[in-house]
């Protein structure tokens, strides 16, 4: 069974948190949620926020949350917003403020049974 959480417009560069992604892939929830609270970047309370959501979302369709684990986490770039700074001699230096959007899958190992419909049984 997968769920996806999904988090659109996070104010933190994309790269940033690839670094806090990459460090939870393939783990199971609870020692992902362990290193999420113990990193020291600013970017994994908003992940770990994710995470849990994707828990959430998996206890919601009835899947064991003891058993699950993160499958995939991946952060995609979201759009720039350009800003204009104060420069000498009345002139302005553009800047860049970057967004993510961080989406997390966690799965419990087993297959989603699909019914001749194409839809998931539940």
């Amino acid at each position: 069974m997968h769920a996806t959480a999904k988090w659109n417009y996070v104010k933190v560069s994309p790269q940033k948190a690839r670094l806090v992604a990459d460090q939870v892939r393939g783990l199971e929830v609870d020692a992902a949620l362990t290193v999420l609270t113990h990193i020291n970047k600013r970017v994994a309370p908003q992940i770990k926020k994710v995470l849990e959501s994707a828990v959430a979302n998996a206890d919601e369709k009835g899947a064991d949350v003891d058993e699950l684990k993160v499958e995939s986490i991946y952060v995609n770039e979201g759009p720039r917003a350009k800003r204009l700074r104060p420069a000498p001699m009345g002139r302005a230096h553009r800047y860049v403020r970057r967004t993510a959007h961080i989406i997390v899958v966690v799965s419990d190992g087993q297959t989603d049974e699909v019914g001749e419909d194409g839809v998931a049984s539940e």
